[in-house]
C-alpha cells in the first residue's frame, strides 16, 4: 500500500500540470509518484487491463451501455495516457533526477507496448511498434529552449538497440519538419544543439547481419523492414539532411564538418546530396569554409563529384585562422595528381604564415611540408635554390594573388623555414632544421598532430627535468660588481 503522503502526491501529479513542477523539498515524493505510476501502468499493461484498439471519448464510454470490465479498461486507458502526458512535462522538470526517472519509465512503456500492444493487430504476424510514444519521448529530449544534453547522455544506452535507433531517426525527422516550419526557417540554438547531440553520437551498423539488438521480439523478424539495412540508411540520410537543411548556429556547422567524413557520409545511400550544405558551409568563410572543403574533397575523390577550383578555392582559404582550427582539409594536398606550381603555391603560403603561427601548429606545418616534397619532389627546387631571396624584400613570391598559377611561388625559396631554424621554441628550431638535410623516404606520421594544444606544449615543458650545471663565479662586491669599484666604498648591498 502507498503511504498516504505519497498517494495524494500521485493523485496531484495525476489530477493536474500545474502540480507536476514540485518545489525541491517535495522532489522526493514526486520520484516517489513516478515509481508508483510505473509500477501500476507496467502491471496493467502486463496484465492486459487496458483498453485495446482506437480508444472511445471517457465520458460516451463510460455512459453508455459497454460492461463493467469495459468501462473500466477505458477508464484505465485514459489514466495511462494522463500519466504519460504528465512524464512527458516532467522530463522538462527542474530536478535531473526527475528528468531521468520520468525517461526510465516512459522508455519501459515503450518495451511493454511493443510487447503488450494497445493498437489491435490487423493480422496475424504483422508488426507493431509504440511509435506514438516513442515519439513522445524524442520530443522531450529535444526541448527548444534548453540545453537537454545530460539527459539525452542518458538516453543514448537505448540508441544501441536497433529498432529504438530506427524510429529514433524517423521520429527527428518528422519534429524537425513540424518544428522549423512553425519557426519560418530562423535558427534555434538550444533546439539545434539538442538535435545534435542525439543524432551525433549514432552508431550505423556496417552490414545488415550486424542488426541483430532489438528491444521488440517479432516472429519472422527478417520480414520486418527495420531489420534492413538499406532502411537504415534511408532513415539516416533523411535525417540529416533535414537538419542540415535549416540554417544552423554558427557553432553547429563546425561541429557537424567535423564529424561528416567519418560519421555521417560512409552512411549515406547517396552522399552527394550533402552538396547543398557544403555549399552554404563553404560561403560562411574562415575556418567553417575550409572544413566545409575537406568535405567537399571527400565528394570529389570518393564519389566523383564536380567541384570545379577546388584547389583555388583552398588557397584562397590559407590565412592566419587555419593554424586554429582542424587541419585535416589541408592532407588533401599530399595526393600526387597535383602540378607542382599548385603545390609550391601551397608550400609557400604556409610556409609565410607560419612565420607568426604558434609553435603547437608549427610542430605540425613542418613535418607536412616535408611531406609534400616527399610527394612532389619537383618542389624541392625551393630548398635547393643556392642563390635564392634571402628575405621578404627579395621574394618573388607574391602572398596576395589568389591564383595559384600566378603567384611565382617555383621562383622563390623557403627561407621563412630557415628563419624558423632560430625559434625560442627548441623543437621548432629542430623541426625546421632538418631542410638542411636530405629528407628520407618514409613520410612523418602528423596524425598524432593534428589536435596538439598550447597547453600540452606547457605541460610538457613543465614535467621536465633541468639538468644540474656547475658554475664557477666570483662573488659580486658592490654596485657594479667590480674588484676596485669606487662606489663599493660608499654602497652596499646588504
Amino acid at each position: 500500500m502507498a503511504q498516504p503522503g505519497l498517494a495524494a502526491c500521485l493523485e496531484a501529479v495525476l489530477g493536474s500540470r500545474a502540480n507536476a513542477n514540485r518545489e525541491e523539498e517535495e522532489e522526493e515524493k514526486v520520484l516517489g509518484a513516478l515509481r508508483a505510476c510505473g509500477r501500476l501502468f507496467g502491471a496493467l499493461l502486463e496484465r492486459g487491463e487496458l483498453f485495446v484498439g482506437r480508444l472511445p471519448a471517457e465520458e460516451a464510454a463510460l455512459a453508455g451501455g459497454g460492461s463493467a470490465e469495459e468501462k473500466y479498461k477505458v477508464w484505465m486507458r485514459h489514466r495511462y495516457n494522463d500519466c504519460v502526458g504528465w512524464l512527458a512535462e516532467l522530463m522538462g522538470h527542474g530536478s535531473f533526477h526527475v528528468k531521468e526517472l520520468s525517461l526510465c519509465t516512459l522508455m519501459k512503456f515503450v518495451e511493454l507496448e511493443a510487447e503488450y500492444p494497445l493498437v489491435k493487430v490487423e493480422w496475424k504476424g504483422s508488426f507493431t511498434f509504440p511509435r506514438e510514444l516513442l515519439k513522445v519521448v524524442v520530443d522531450g529530449l529535444i526541448p527548444l529552449n534548453e540545453d537537454a544534453s545530460l539527459l539525452i547522455s542518458r538516453f543514448q544506452e537505448y540508441m544501441e538497440y536497433d529498432d529504438i535507433r530506427y524510429f529514433v531517426m524517423k521520429a527527428v525527422t518528422e519534429s524537425i519538419g513540424q518544428v522549423m516550419q512553425k519557426t519560418k526557417e530562423r535558427p534555434l540554438p538550444f533546439y539545434q544543439q539538442n538535435i545534435f547531440s542525439l543524432i551525433s553520437p549514432i552508431n550505423m551498423p556496417n552490414k545488415e547481419r550486424d542488426l541483430v539488438k532489438f528491444m521488440v521480439k517479432q516472429d519472422n523478424r527478417e520480414e520486418w523492414k527495420v531489420s534492413k539495412l538499406q532502411a537504415h540508411k534511408q532513415a539516416f540520410e533523411r535525417m540529416w539532411l533535414s537538419f542540415l537543411k535549416h540554417k544552423l548556429p554558427t557553432g553547429l556547422y563546425k561541429k557537424v564538418l567535423v564529424i561528416l567524413h567519418d560519421s555521417i557520409l560512409p552512411y549515406m545511400n547517396e552522399p552527394t546530396l550533402m552538396i547543398d550544405f557544403l555549399t552554404v558551409a563553404y560561403g560562411i568563410g574562415g575556418a567553417i569554409s575550409l572544413l566545409a572543403l575537406n568535405g567537399l574533397f571527400i565528394l570529389i575523390h570518393q564519389h566523383n563529384l564536380e567541384y570545379p577550383d577546388f584547389y583555388k578555392k583552398l588557397y584562397s582559404l590559407l590565412d592566419p585562422s587555419i593554424y586554429h582550427v582542424k587541419y585535416r582539409a589541408l592532407t588533401t594536398l599530399l595526393y600526387t595528381h597535383l602540378p607542382a606550381y599548385l603545390v609550391a603555391a601551397f608550400i609557400k603560403r604556409l610556409s609565410r604564415l607560419a612565420l607568426t603561427a604558434p609553435p603547437e601548429a608549427l610542430l605540425m606545418v613542418i613535418p607536412f611540408i616535408c611531406n609534400l616534397f616527399r610527394r612532389h619532389p619537383a618542389c624541392k627546387v625551393l630548398v635547393h635554390r643556392p642563390n635564392g631571396p634571402a628575405d621578404l624584400s627579395e621574394d618573388p613570391y607574391i602572398m596576395e594573388q589568389e591564383e595559384p598559377s600566378e603567384s611565382r611561388a617555383l621562383e622563390s625559396s623557403l627561407w621563412e623555414l630557415q628563419a624558423l631554424q632560430n625559434h625560442y621554441y627548441p623543437d621548432v628550431a629542430q623541426a625546421a632544421a632538418i631542410l638542411n638535410q636530405s629528407l628520407s623516404e618514409i613520410e612523418d606520421d602528423i596524425s598524432g598532430l593534428l589536435e596538439l594544444s598550447a597547453s600540452e606544449l606547457f605541460d610538457k615543458e613543465v614535467k621536465k627535468s633541468a639538468a644540474i650545471v656547475p658554475l664557477e663565479f666570483e662573488q659580486v662586491r658592490g654596485l657594479f660588481g667590480k674588484k676596485n669599484d669606487i662606489f663599493a666604498e660608499h654602497f652596499s648591498l646588504d
